[in-house]
């Protein structure tokens, strides 16, 4: 019989080591953890990104210039295949979409992208469309608007 035999028999899985239960045990009294000092103490350790008096990486690497995705819009994608879930005619609006689950309520501004095609009669708000999607949804006998404000 090998180590790598053992599947589910008894010796797969070594017992967690149990400190503090007596000088007996021989994890009593200080646990392991020596004498005094921080590394006895309970939440000691190095902190995240800290690498024991090396200059840490992040401090390593050179911080340059900007960056404009932080302030970029990132829209909530509705395409004009997912309208026709709604009725002929029916005003299609950022609560009609929360309703059919095209959309998060708390997910910001929405914009309709053109990928598939419309056959039913709609108006669309929406804060931004693309320029096929747009086409496609007046092609289609609808009209798109875009929020006050």
């Amino acid at each position: 019989m090998k180590l790598d035999d053992i599947l589910s028999a008894a010796g797969k899985h070594k017992g967690r080591r149990r400190r503090g239960r007596g000088m007996g045990s021989g994890a009593g009294k200080t646990c392991g953890r020596g004498h005094k000092g921080a590394g006895q103490r309970a939440g000691a350790g190095a902190g995240y990104g800290r690498e024991g008096g090396q200059n840490p990486a992040l401090a390593r690497i050179p911080k340059r210039g900007f960056n404009n995705a932080n302030f970029r819009t990132r829209y909530q994608v509705v395409n004009v295949a997912d309208l026709e879930l709604f009725g002929d005619g029916d005003r299609v609006d950022y609560d009609a979409l929360v309703e059919q689950g095209l959309i998060r309520p708390d997910g910001g501004p929405v914009k309709v992208l053109g990928d598939g095609r419309v056959i039913r009669t709609l108006t669309v708000v929406a804060d931004a469309f693309s320029a096929s999607a747009e086409k496609k949804i007046t092609q289609a006998g609808g009209s798109v608007e875009r929020p006050q404000g």
